[in-house]
């Protein structure tokens, strides 16, 4: 792969993840794209692909390599379990936990995966599940 080519990983990695396209997102970290490295706005795409709720993608980028306790940068600034967590995506956050989120961990804008549940002001059963996972592992 040329050098131009492989500038380009980190856009089309990134876009891959937010996009749930799997085979793509397969195929790029098959050619050797850094599960890890941002697109040029700083997003990583594990982010992206938890701000999107695209399982599948995160579940690829984790066994790839990618760390659960990335911030994205920028103005998509954030970390997968927060993301995991403001969705009420109960899977995704058991995913991230299991390959060593850590829920303590606050986002550069001073908030952690357990103050975006606990801010919730509608009482959904799957935030609901999320909120109590979380407390779980706060005791």
């Amino acid at each position: 792969m040329n050098n131009r080519k492989r500038k380009k990983l980190p856009k089309r990695l990134a876009a891959a993840a937010g996009d749930g396209r799997v085979g793509l997102l397969q195929r790029l970290l098959a050619q050797g794209a850094d599960p890890g490295a941002r697109d040029p706005d700083g997003a990583t795409p594990l982010y992206l692909a938890a701000v999107q709720g695209e399982n599948r993608c995160a579940e690829l980028l984790l066994a790839a390599g990618a760390s659960p306790n990335a911030e994205s940068r920028g103005w998509r600034s954030g970390l997968p379990l927060a993301a995991a967590t403001a969705k009420a995506n109960l899977p995704l956050v058991e995913l991230l936990l299991c390959h060593g989120a850590d829920p303590h961990l606050r986002e550069s804008g001073g908030g952690s995966a357990l103050a975006w549940a606990q801010g919730w002001s509608d009482n959904t059963e799957e935030r609901q599940a999320v909120l109590a996972r979380l407390r779980n592992l706060t005791v």
